[in-house]
């Protein structure tokens, strides 16, 4: 740190961006296949937010805002208590998942993506995490 200065204190995190081309796809896919509380719909402002229990999704057009559009392909992990179940609901809307359920040995993970190509996992642990400290 640089002599004099100090580190703003940083809280949670407020929300993700997801970039998308088609507002509308993207917010049925999040809202109703995905069944996330929509919170906010602007299309005239190009965006829409979905709430999970601690984190909003904000899906944007960014070539609407002067930006490029670039798909995120790290996947955010979306919390389900049993991933199996979870995955064969989401198949039957539709959600096409790539290769197998992956068990780490704490957790299983299901990975998909949006319409867009964003990168999107199903994850539910099953074991205690184990920290540094």
């Amino acid at each position: 740190m640089i002599a004099g200065m100090t580190t703003p204190a940083i809280g949670p995190v407020d929300f993700v961006g997801i970039p998308t081309r088609d507002l509308e796809a993207a917010a049925a896919f999040y809202g109703e296949t995905l069944g996330l509380r929509r919170s906010v719909y602007y299309p005239e402002r190009n965006f829409a937010e979905f709430e999970t229990d601690n984190l909003t999704l904000s899906v944007y057009n960014p070539e609407q805002m002067g930006m490029d559009h670039n798909r995120n392909p790290n996947p955010i992990a979306l919390h389900v208590d049993d991933v199996p179940a979870a995955r064969e609901e989401f198949a039957a809307r539709g959600v096409e998942f790539m290769g197998e359920t992956l068990d780490t040995g704490v957790c299983h993970m299901a990975f998909f993506a949006d319409p867009d190509g964003n990168a999107l996992m199903l994850h539910g642990r099953y074991a205690p995490r184990v920290t540094e400290n």
